[in-house]
C-alpha cells in the first residue's frame, strides 16, 4: 500500500521547508489541523491533499492502471508475436540473447566468477 495523505501532507510541507503554522496559514486554517492531518488523527479529504500539496509547491499525480493478472499480458504478447514475420522474430531472439549474455557477463564480473 501506497502512503497516505497524512504521509504525502508531512513529507511535502518537509520538503517545502514550511513549519505547520506557515503550511496553515497558506491553507486558511489552523496549526492544529495540519498538525492532526499529518498525525492521522483526522483523515483530510482527498482534495484537501491536493490542495496542501499545491501549496507546498508539489502536484500530486494519480493514475490508474489496468490490473495484470498475468493472463492479460500472456495473451496480448501470444498476440504480437503471432503477427511478427519470421525476419523479426529472429531480430527479437537476437536481441534478448545478447541482452541475457551481458547480464550474464555483468553478473560473472560483480561475482568475480
Amino acid at each position: 500500500m501506497g502512503p497516505t495523505g497524512a504521509d504525502l501532507i508531512h513529507e511535502a510541507r518537509k520538503r517545502a521547508g514550511l513549519t505547520q503554522r506557515q503550511l496553515a496559514e497558506r491553507a486558511g486554517t489552523t496549526q492544529s489541523s495540519v498538525a492532526r492531518w499529518e498525525s492521522a488523527r483526522s483523515e483530510p479529504s482527498f482534495t484537501n491533499v491536493v490542495r496542501l500539496l499545491r501549496l507546498c509547491g508539489f502536484v500530486l499525480d494519480v493514475h490508474l492502471e489496468l490490473y495484470d493478472d498475468g493472463l492479460r499480458d500472456d495473451w496480448s504478447q501470444a498476440q504480437r508475436l503471432l503477427r511478427m514475420t519470421p525476419e523479426e522474430l529472429s531480430a527479437d531472439a537476437t536481441r534478448m540473447h545478447a541482452f541475457f549474455t551481458e547480464g550474464q557477463r555483468a553478473m560473472s564480473t560483480a561475482l568475480g566468477v
